[in-house]
């Protein structure tokens, strides 16, 4: 898995990239077919933000998180992420499992 983790407005420090890295970590572990991901981090006034997009075999998965907190902005969008990867995992599997069954029964 690539990982490009950008700031806008705020400056990457090691600690931001490792949490970020560590957080992320968990989605690759659920799904293999992750190739890359580029995460923006920004601050916005009194609103930190951070946006991943996630790209797999055949699709691009973006998510964006809010929170007055960068490490909570960060939690969320790892959350969030994790749930639309696993949708997208079960929905991959469906696919293949229904045209197999539809192959053999005719």
């Amino acid at each position: 898995m690539n990982l490009n983790i950008t700031g806008h407005h705020i400056e990457v420090t090691e600690a931001i990239r490792g949490y970020t890295a560590e957080k992320l970590d968990r989605v690759v572990r659920h799904f293999d077919n992750v190739t890359s991901v580029n995460v923006i981090l920004s601050i916005d006034k009194l609103k930190q933000k951070a946006d991943a997009t996630v790209h797999v075999r055949g699709k691009d998965i973006h998510v964006e998180s809010v929170d007055t907190d960068l490490y909570a902005a960060i939690d969320a969008l790892a959350d969030k992420l994790d749930r639309q990867i696993q949708k997208y995992k079960q929905k991959n599997a469906g696919y293949n499992h229904d045209s197999h069954k539809f192959a053999v029964e005719r």
